[in-house]
């Protein structure tokens, strides 16, 4: 079970992670895990560029390594890239030291200065946190849409991103093979109807 949106009592926990962006303007911010992955990360690229909308990328560097021309087609396309590990690691899981390690390796991996840094799973130690945010901005979410559940229909995917999404909001998305079949579903509508209402689609700031 999870939650498809981020509540006000875990932001105010955790008020030094990005969970929305303050604006009043009509802007919304999708974000796309564990890629960059053959076909799938191609098709949002497609998507995105239908719509004239900016995401922002949170890259596993192992994937960035075994497919760098997906990789280079994202910065090329004016999208914004954040760390995401190198080998997609939980940071519970994780000795602080393997960890940091793992993300200064996927740093490297992706040749460009960036602040932007997303857990996998959302999950990070206060310890690990505290050397990350020095230098870095972690990147929560506002909404989760849920595209990685078996349990979640494209439908259900669709209808709880679009019930919970605000002014400001970052959605999270995976341009992953499990993800595929839901988000494949979701962008494109969220896309149209956020489009139609006046709405444009940004990417976060890399510094």
């Amino acid at each position: 079970m999870f939650l498809h949106y981020s509540p006000f009592w875990l932001k105010a926990i955790f008020p030094k992670y990005l969970w929305h962006v303050p604006t009043r303007e009509k802007k919304l911010y999708l974000t796309f895990d564990d890629g960059p992955i053959p076909d799938i990360t191609e098709m949002v690229l497609d998507t995105l560029a239908q719509y004239r909308a900016k995401a922002t990328f949170f890259c596993i560097g192992d994937n960035v390594g075994k497919h760098p021309a997906i990789y280079q087609k994202v910065l090329a396309a004016g999208h914004s890239v954040g760390n995401h590990t190198f080998n997609h690691l939980n940071g519970w899981k994780t000795e602080d030291a393997t960890y940091l390690a793992n993300i200064e390796k996927c740093g490297r991996q992706l040749h460009l200065p960036t602040r932007l840094f997303r857990p996998p799973y959302g999950r990070i130690k206060r310890s690990q946190a505290r050397v990350v945010t020095a230098d870095r901005q972690v990147v929560m979410w506002d909404v989760l849409s849920g595209d990685f559940s078996k349990e979640v229909s494209p439908q259900t995917c669709l209808r709880q991103t679009l019930r919970h999404t605000r002014v400001g909001s970052i959605l999270l998305f995976h341009d992953s093979i499990k993800a595929a079949p839901n988000m494949q579903y979701a962008v494109p509508r969220i896309l149209q109807h956020f489009s139609e209402a006046g709405y444009t689609f940004e990417a976060l700031p890399m510094q």
